[in-house]
């Protein structure tokens, strides 16, 4: 597995890679590759941190398991390559943008623009066998985001974790909430979106809370790519 990470996060995760059950992930990781098809690329499993290095972290938005159909999963939560249709989640996050700042919703779900100012998206699970949901659930992976978890709570300045969902609130002991704040809502996905994600007004507050804290906002508009 290629471990290039920036040198802000190495120093921070480099313990982690030396412990037993990262050995145990990546030989798991490895064996999967060799036998089956697995998203994303090797290459950008670490996309999330080596596009938003950890000095640069404000908001951490945190999602469960890599997309796994075809060209899909590029590293980062939510996000689709471009040219690839957002999935139904994604669309929700769209529509709930649209209603609350009036973002037009774009023409793709490529969101590398929110991670360059400082949003981790970070998946719970960084890998996934192609076409099987939670293929790589309880290898080893969740360990490991917890310890950027936790790496990220450990920050002084103040940082927005946004938790959608059951999944993602159960992270919520992992963080320090006497320094930061926590957004939680339904998950943004068609099965609960409208039993508390819609009108939740997550992008609003999350700028708020940044504007509170003397930090800059997110743009949260996206480019068109066609």
């Amino acid at each position: 597995m290629d471990l290039t990470l920036p040198e802000s996060w190495r120093e921070s995760l480099a313990g982690e890679f030396e412990k037993p059950y990262f050995h145990k992930l990546t030989e798991f990781v490895d064996a999967e590759r060799a036998a089956h098809s697995v998203f994303p690329p090797e290459s950008e499993v670490f996309s999330a941190l080596n596009l938003t290095p950890l000095d640069d972290v404000r908001v951490m938005i945190l999602g469960q398991d890599p997309y796994h159909d075809d060209g899909q999963a590029h590293g980062l939560c939510f996000s689709v390559r471009p040219g690839i249709k957002p999935p139904p989640s994604l669309v929700n996050i769209f529509k709930e943008l649209k209603s609350e700042l009036d973002i037009p919703i774009p023409d793709n779900g490529y969101l590398v623009p929110w991670a360059k100012q400082g949003v981790l998206l970070l998946n719970a699970v960084l890998t996934v066998r192609a076409h099987e949901a939670n293929s790589h659930k309880n290898k080893g992976w969740e360990t490991f985001t917890d310890a950027v978890i936790q790496t990220v709570s450990a920050k002084e300045t103040p940082v927005v974790f946004v938790l959608w969902g059951a999944y993602a609130q159960k992270k919520a002991p992992l963080i320090d909430t006497s320094k930061h704040t926590i957004i939680q809502s339904a998950h943004p996905s068609p099965l609960s979106a409208r039993s508390g994600f819609f009108g939740s007004q997550p992008f609003s507050k999350i700028n708020d809370t940044l504007r509170a804290n003397g930090r800059a906002e997110i743009d949260w508009r996206l480019p068109n790519l066609k």
